[in-house]
Parts: C-alpha cells; sequence; structure tokens
C-alpha cells in the first residue's frame, strides 16, 4: 500500500514516527558531511557584517510593517528554541530557505538545472555500476522504474567516469536513515556509468510524502495554514573528474504536489515523463550536462 491509498490517520502516523528520529538524523547528518565541511571558509569580516545587518534588518522591518506584539515575539522565540532543541534547524532550512541560495547560485551556472540538496542526503553509500539496481528489501512495495540517460559537458562529449549519487523515497514516502524500521542504504546507491557516460538504474517510484509534522516545523505549517507535502522525486548528485557536481531532484509528470511543494524546488526542466515499457515498468530518460570547474 502506497502513501495515496492511506487514510490520513495512517499517513501521520508514518510520518510523525519518522519524524520522532529523523530531526537528529539531520542534525548529525549534517555535521559529519563532507559536502558542507568548510562551507564557511573564505567569508570575510565585511561580508559577514553586511549579511548579518541585513538579515537582522529584514526582522526588524517585518516587526515592524506588522506590528508584532510582544506574546507573538515570546511565542517565535519558544518556537526558535525548539527547533534547536529537536534537531529541526536542517529541515526548516532545507526545506524553506535553500531554495532561495540554489537560485542565486544558478545565475553563474551553466549545464542542466539543479535545485536543492534537502535534509535527507547521506554519504558513503554503495558503490554499483550501470546497469545497476539500488538496494532494496525483497518485498519492496512500488511500481517498478528504470531510470536512464547519459553525462555528457556541455559540448555533448561524454564523460568517462561520471557518477550518479541517487537516493529517494519510498513508496510510503519515508527514507532509509531517517525513519526506523528501514534497513540502512534503502534505495540509495552511487552510480557509475559507462564509458559513454551512459546509465540506467532500476529502482521503484517514489511517493509524495509530508515533511515531519509532529516537531516544531509542522507546527508551524499547521499554524499558517501551509500545505507540508513535498511532489515524488529522485535526488541525485551527478559528478566526473574536473567537472562541477550538479545537486538535483527530478519529479513525475503528472504527480501530486508539483504546483505547492513546500519547499519550492519544482522546475519544469526538472520533470520526468516515463512511459511504460512491455515488462510493465516505468522507464523515465533524462540525459545530464556538466560544466568544467
Amino acid at each position: 500500500m502506497s502513501t495515496l491509498d492511506r487514510t490520513d490517520e495512517e499517513i501521520d502516523t508514518l510520518t510523525n514516527t519518522a519524524a520522532a528520529a529523523s530531526g537528529a538524523s539531520a542534525s548529525a547528518s549534517f555535521r559529519t558531511n563532507e559536502v558542507y565541511s568548510g562551507a564557511a571558509a573564505g567569508s570575510s569580516t565585511e561580508r559577514v557584517d553586511a549579511v548579518a545587518r541585513a538579515l537582522l534588518k529584514a526582522v526588524h522591518r517585518v516587526i515592524d510593517e506588522h506590528e508584532v506584539t510582544y506574546p507573538e515575539f515570546q511565542a517565535a522565540k519558544k518556537w526558535l528554541m525548539d527547533v534547536g532543541e529537536v534537531g529541526e534547524w536542517p529541515l526548516f532550512l532545507d526545506v524553506f530557505v535553500e531554495h532561495a541560495v540554489e537560485e542565486v547560485a544558478s545565475r553563474s551556472q551553466h549545464g542542466s538545472k539543479g535545485t536543492i540538496l534537502g535534509p535527507y542526503y547521506l554519504p558513503g553509500q554503495v558503490q554499483l555500476t550501470s546497469p545497476a539496481t539500488l538496494p532494496a528489501r525483497p518485498d519492496e512495495v512500488g511500481t517498478p522504474l528504470v531510470f536512464t540517460g547519459r553525462v555528457t559537458d556541455l559540448d555533448g562529449s561524454p564523460l568517462t567516469g561520471a557518477t550518479l549519487d541517487i537516493w529517494h523515497a519510498d513508496s510510503d514516502g519515508l527514507y532509509s536513515g531517517f525513519a526506523p524500521g528501514l534497513p540502512e542504504g534503502n534505495l540509495r546507491g552511487v552510480v557509475t556509468a559507462d564509458a559513454e557516460g551512459r546509465f540506467e538504474i532500476r529502482t521503484i517510484q517514489p511517493a509524495p510524502y509530508q515533511i515531519p509534522t509532529d516537531g516544531p516545523t509542522g507546527a508551524l505549517t499547521r499554524a499558517a495554514g501551509w500545505s507540508p507535502w513535498r511532489p515524488a522525486h529522485l535526488h541525485l548528485l551527478v559528478s566526473a573528474p574536473g567537472h562541477r557536481t550538479i545537486t538535483t531532484q527530478l519529479y513525475f509528470a503528472g504527480g501530486e504536489h508539483l504546483e505547492d511543494d513546500v519547499a519550492e524546488a519544482t522546475k519544469p526542466e526538472l520533470v520526468l515523463d516515463p512511459v511504460e515499457n512491455a515488462s510493465g515498468e516505468r522507464v523515465a530518460e533524462y540525459d545530464f550536462a556538466l560544466e568544467r570547474d
């Protein structure tokens, strides 16, 4: 049974079970993740001063324009403390803020479109060679998906040694490493393309999912009346020696929540349109073009 077939009560049980562990897991992953190590290196005192002052002025402006009361200020202070205590800062920032940082970064980038990384990346996954099948439980539920394509440079020449670090949720919208009961490394892997940059990855089509709703981030979405849903998607880090790594997510045509993604991370260029083959598998093709470092 997939998330789409479950009742609201069953969905709440699943997402809340995930929320109990996902905050701590996301924080631990962030602190040990080499993708982020040294992220602040090179920021000058002047740069920190300028950005910090601008951020504080923006907060002051909101308080003034909306005439924020002391009770509202105290509620916000408690909420900020709660987010830190349960380890939800990676979740909150990746869902509500990262897309703006990514849009700024994309202004100077060329090649395939990127989008946010999100809070559920885990490094060090199993190394596979194309054609590959992602690790899964023997009874993994879900529609079979074959994801194929090529990795090239901006001129269309194949990139030998290209890798695709891929991960995604299961048919219940849950991620291994962040939800209890899922095997380590489930639906995660690092796939090396062939000499022509071609890849073929077999897995299942993931389900849409709610961000964890039983913590302070969920409390904010409820209080503001926001949808907590993300559309179904594949996460990818696509890399090749001497080229810029692309961080992206690929969605599915006709999927729910493409228009109201809580993370505001969808882009038209990132939507797959799978077709069914004779074996009943859904086949989705997508090519990546990487620019040089």
